[in-house]
């Protein structure tokens, strides 16, 4: 049975590799191919495949930078992009279920899959790290593990006819709730983006792309569009966000002088929005509904809901931002501490509200009772 389970789980690993690192090596070579390079040797774009490729997994990049060799780094990757080792994942374990006998798909032979997988996978990609790693574009191999571990784990724990239990009801409650803000985020996003089409327009014209690197350029600023809504959402809440070193923009400040040229940042705000903050009360709001649904089982539920809804949105902080390549640019994105601090706070304050609103009501009647008679 080991044996067996050994294979599969290589063969699927393998498999879950190639769909995703293929096509970034077709991009890698069509790019290197239309860009004039004379030299015949394509070490450089397969390294860059495999950069593309690890940059799917959120794995952080050290750069030395030309002309004097100085430090950077990259770690504001997309978080679009983990959809693709996500599906990827999911198939690949979904696949390795049914090329395994039948007395091998009970619950330990499930697990036993999954987590052969999920270890393959992650030496694979250490494996690609390694490989690709140059003098000046080095990927941080001691965080490989971190980032890819729970992705394979998440990415094939989802699959729900092959042993996942289902989630429960607090479990369900939370990511119900996150996608409401973050649509809600969204939305914002997207009216931003319309009424400002002719600066977004402008940029693009800026960096000149071509036909090739402005279908490219398209689908990067797609996979940047979750960076971009917890962005806003952190705009909307009152914290903000920065677009390099020693800006801010939030609802109460504007300080940047400059933009990078990438379009998606021509949705940026203009300038101080203070009536803006009056958003956070969808926050407040929906502390209140998450404490409602919850309680009516128990308060239990209600303590699991609000850690989730909590650890998921200090996570997706926390990889929404980082480093663009340069010092000038070493912080774009959302601070994590803040925008956990802001998001707890209004969150809190709302489910107190429901809990000592109807305390509060009651005693206000009695005293009025008492003050009758």
């Amino acid at each position: 049975m080991l044996q067996r389970v050994l294979w599969v789980s290589l063969t699927q690993a393998l498999r879950c590799v190639a769909l995703v690192l293929l096509p970034c090596a077709f991009i890698s070579l069509l790019a290197w191919a239309t860009a004039g390079n004379t030299a015949g040797n394509t070490i450089d774009p397969m390294r860059a495949a495999g950069w593309m490729w690890l940059a799917t997994h959120h794995i952080p990049f050290d750069l030395l930078l030309p002309p004097g060799g100085k430090a950077g780094a990259l770690s504001f990757l997309p978080l679009g992009a983990l959809l693709f080792p996500f599906l990827a994942l999911r198939s690949g374990f979904i696949r390795a279920v049914y090329q395994l006998d039948e007395s091998q798909r009970d619950v330990r032979g499930l697990r036993l899959t999954r987590s052969m997988i999920a270890i393959f996978y992650t030496a694979i990609t250490a494996l690609i790290a390694w490989v690709t790693a140059s003098t000046s574009v080095k990927p941080v191999l001691v965080l490989v593990p971190v980032a890819t571990l729970p992705i394979s784990w998440i990415a094939m724990s989802t699959v729900r006819n092959f042993g996942a239990r289902n989630w429960n009801f607090s479990i369900q409650v939370a990511l119900r709730f996150i996608a409401v803000v973050t649509g809600i985020a969204s939305l914002v996003l997207a009216v931003a983006i319309f009424a400002q089409q002719s600066t977004i327009r402008d940029l693009t014209i800026v960096l000149q792309p071509g036909w090739l690197g402005g279908i490219l350029l398209f689908f990067v600023g797609v996979l940047y569009i979750p960076n971009a809504i917890l962005a806003t959402l952190s705009y909307l809440i009152g914290p903000g966000f920065a677009v390099g070193s020693d800006t801010s923009l939030s609802a109460m400040t504007h300080q940047i002088a400059q933009i990078p040229a990438l379009p998606l940042l021509g949705a940026l705000p203009t300038g101080r929005h203070p009536l803006i903050l009056l958003s956070a009360i969808g926050i407040f709001v929906g502390g209140i509904a998450v404490y409602l649904i919850t309680t009516r089982r128990n308060f239990r539920t209600f303590a699991l809901s609000s850690a989730v809804i909590f650890v998921v949105m200090a996570l997706l902080a926390f990889l929404s931002s980082g480093q663009l390549i340069t010092e000038v640019l070493a912080t774009v994105g959302v601070s994590t501490w803040k925008f956990t601090l802001f998001f707890v706070v209004e969150f809190c304050l709302g489910s107190a509200l429901a809990w000592f609103g109807p305390w509060l009501v009651s005693r206000i009647r009695s005293n009025s009772k008492v003050a009758q008679l």
